[in-house]
C-alpha cells in the first residue's frame, strides 16, 4: 500500500475569470479560504446547565493576495476602476492547487469577489527587497472541486 503524502501548499494559481494575462495568475500567498458556520445561542426556559445553539448562515472572510508589484496588468486596472472609480464589476475567482503535474488536486470557486482593498510593502533603501502589492477580494461565498 503507497504512502500518502499531503500536497504542498507552494504550488498554486489564482485565476479571475474574464481577465486574462499569465502574470495576473502568479501570487505568493493566498489566505481567507475559510468558512465559519455563525449560531444564535438560545436559552431554554428552565434549563441552566447549557445553551442551545442553532445555526444561522455560513460566514466567509475576504480573500488575501500577495504578489510581487507589476506595473501594467489587467487585474490591476480591474482594482483601479472598483478601488478609485467605485466600478464594482464583480468576477468568480478560481484558486487552484496544483500537483507535480501541473494538474489541479483542489479548486476553490469564489463567486462575485470585487476589490475591497490594495496596498503596497513599505519602501526602504535600507531593505533590499522586491515591493509587495497585497490584494483583497470580497466574495459570497466557494465551492471546492476535488481533482
Amino acid at each position: 500500500m503507497p504512502l500518502y503524502y499531503p500536497p504542498v501548499g507552494f504550488h498554486f494559481l489564482v485565476e479571475v475569470l474574464g481577465l486574462g494575462g499569465q502574470n495576473d495568475t502568479r501570487f505568493t500567498e493566498v489566505g481567507g479560504l475559510s468558512v465559519e458556520v455563525s449560531t444564535e445561542e438560545v436559552a431554554e426556559g428552565g434549563q441552566n446547565q447549557f445553551l442551545q445553539k442553532y445555526p444561522q448562515r455560513a460566514k466567509y472572510p475576504e480573500l488575501v493576495l500577495k504578489r510581487g508589484l507589476l506595473v501594467d496588468s489587467g487585474l490591476g486596472d480591474w482594482i483601479r476602476a472598483a478601488v478609485e472609480d467605485l466600478q464594482i464589476d464583480p468576477k468568480d475567482v478560481d484558486v487552484k492547487l496544483l500537483n507535480e503535474e501541473h494538474q489541479p488536486l483542489l479548486t476553490w470557486h469564489l463567486r462575485k469577489a470585487y476589490p475591497t482593498k490594495w496596498s503596497v510593502s513599505d519602501l526602504s533603501a535600507t531593505n533590499n527587497a522586491v515591493v509587495v502589492e497585497t490584494l483583497q477580494l470580497f466574495y459570497q461565498s466557494f465551492t471546492v472541486d476535488r481533482g
